[in-house]
């Protein structure tokens, strides 16, 4: 019994999903000043964001667009950071695919936790932006965006 119980132990083990760089984000992350930033980033963002938007960033289908090589996403940090704190209506174009969702404002995030959040988003999935700092926050929150 006792050398059964071992086994399916050691094959559970060996059957149990790998951590990869595409799951562990953060690991493409050298500066530490950005993974400062970057750490508390990806842990709102699973909570404020990964819901819909998934944590590998992909979305949902058609009903929510990717934020994952998106062009929209790329286009403007300013317009990302007005998004996340002031939410989004009406029709977008993300990499070729009209999506219609509202999304939800979210007007309790401070600027240092959106900061955070962009940071984390805008130094992963190939992207390299550095440190997106809560006075630049505050600043893009001043001016909406030209959408």
């Amino acid at each position: 019994m006792r050398r059964l119980l071992i086994c399916l132990l050691l094959g559970s083990l060996a059957c149990s999903p790998k951590s990869t760089n595409e799951e562990n984000a953060l690991a493409t992350i050298s500066d530490p000043e950005i993974m400062k930033y970057a750490v508390q980033g990806k842990v709102l963002y699973e909570n404020y964001c990964g819901n819909c938007h998934q944590n590998d960033g992909k979305g949902l289908g058609k009903l929510i667009p990717p934020l994952r090589d998106s062009d929209y996403f790329k286009a403007s940090i300013h317009r990302s950071v007005w998004i996340m704190r002031h939410g989004q209506k009406g029709e977008i174009l993300v990499n070729g695919e009209i999506y219609n969702q509202a999304m939800p404002a979210n007007p309790n995030l401070k600027p240092l936790e959106i900061a955070q959040i962009s940071t984390y988003l805008y130094n992963i999935w190939g992207m390299n932006e550095g440190i997106i700092s809560s006075s630049d926050v505050e600043k893009y929150l001043k001016e909406k965006p030209e959408f």
